[in-house]
């Protein structure tokens, strides 16, 4: 054999162990498969880490309000996990003016359509749920049910139960795809089905499907328990988070079970350094600010930025990457990998397996950007 590496062969080597490779692999060696994960870095080291972690369904696109809805039931198996650090605070939608507030009933339907409970709540009923609020807001939605989740604690779970169950860990580097499998940096080849979950890396081995990085920041304040009682969103997010602009920004709050306030939520295309932006972090505040004023007196402890990967329509690739033998796609989830990484890795395991998907795996079919 000389300096040559071994040969080792899998049902499965899934590339990347963030929150959603490590689902896939979690879900694939519970589904009895033998299991190879590769991963450079931390479990969690990238996206997953620079994310908020909350568990919400947006509305504005069927097949992704489909996906979040069908991955929020999964997430229930996590709420008594300590590492999940889950709390189930709610979602409270704030509208600034009368029309957010009129464009409140069509949301309701569109959720209620899938099945998710969420209610109207007035102006009066709003302040009475959160009263440190701005005065002068028109009311909201408050949908009970959603939750906020530490994200690099659930990956780091998914992790060692798919090792647990007899799953192997690589820490290196994919370097080339080959036709059989997988060559690492240090010359092992990996050889079975391989599953590309390396979120904003994706274009390095899969160029045919376009990713580009969204920079987010992220404030963490010193504890203030009892300020905010839910995760605070403007009805307006859903516009900043899936619009065009090279910037943006929108009022996203988070209670955290430690007590401390996490503070989003920007959007920026063109940066390609991780470095804090404090105009951008200005700007963010300001936004705040207009919200929650009272939050204008507590200790910013820490600021960081990441990087969100966006897909060329906004929904995640999940399936078979089209002419390529034994290839699979998990990644482009924007900022809803982490409420999503449960069913998106059904999805595409399933799928793997021959097994009927519990959604309609077509809208997310990588077929519909490579051809």
């Amino acid at each position: 054999m000389g300096h040559r590496r071994l040969v080792k062969s899998y049902d499965l080597v899934v590339v990347g162990a963030g929150i959603v490779g490590a689902a896939c692999a979690d879900y694939a060696s519970a589904q009895g498969l033998r299991v190879a994960m590769v991963e450079p870095g931390p479990v969690g080291g990238v996206a997953t880490a620079a994310a908020m972690g909350h568990l919400v369904a947006m509305d504005d696109d069927p097949a992704e309000l489909a996906l979040a809805h069908y991955s929020l039931g999964l997430w229930d198996e996590f709420v008594d996990l300590p590492q999940a650090e889950f709390s189930r605070c709610g979602t409270l939608w704030v509208a600034s003016n009368a029309d957010e507030y009129a464009s409140i009933p069509a949301k309701l339907a569109r959720l209620a359509a899938v099945g998710v409970v969420a209610e109207q709540v007035d102006a009066e009923q709003l302040y009475r749920l959160e009263p440190a609020l701005a005065p002068g807001l028109a009311g909201g939605m408050r949908v009970p049910n959603e939750a906020v989740v530490y994200p690099p604690g659930v990956a780091r779970y998914l992790v060692d139960r798919a090792i647990a169950r007899g799953a192997a860990w690589y820490p290196q580097r994919a370097h080339q795809l080959t036709g059989s499998g997988v060559r690492l940096n240090d010359g092992t080849k990996l050889d079975g089905n391989v599953l590309i979950a390396t979120g904003c890396a994706l274009p390095q081995l899969l160029p045919e499907l376009p990713v580009r990085g969204r920079k987010g920041h992220l404030v963490i304040t010193d504890r203030h328990p009892g300020l905010v009682h839910h995760q605070l969103l403007e009805l307006g997010y859903a516009d900043s988070a899936h619009g065009d602009a090279d910037s943006s920004v929108a009022f996203n709050v988070q209670p955290r079970p430690t007590g401390q306030i996490l503070i989003g939520s920007s959007r920026e295309y063109g940066s390609q350094t991780s470095d804090i932006s404090m105009a951008m972090v200005r700007r963010m505040l300001a936004r705040t600010l207009q919200f929650l004023p009272g939050l204008n007196g507590l200790d910013a402890l820490r600021i960081w930025t990441g990087f969100r990967p966006v897909s060329v329509d906004g929904l995640p690739y999940l399936g078979k990457v089209p002419q390529r033998a034994n290839l699979w796609v998990a990644a482009g989830h924007e900022g809803l990998g982490v409420t999503t990484a449960l069913g998106s890795a059904r999805v595409v395991i399933d799928q793997m397996l021959g097994n009927v998907p519990a959604i309609d795996p077509r809208p997310y079919d990588p077929m519909r950007v490579a051809a």
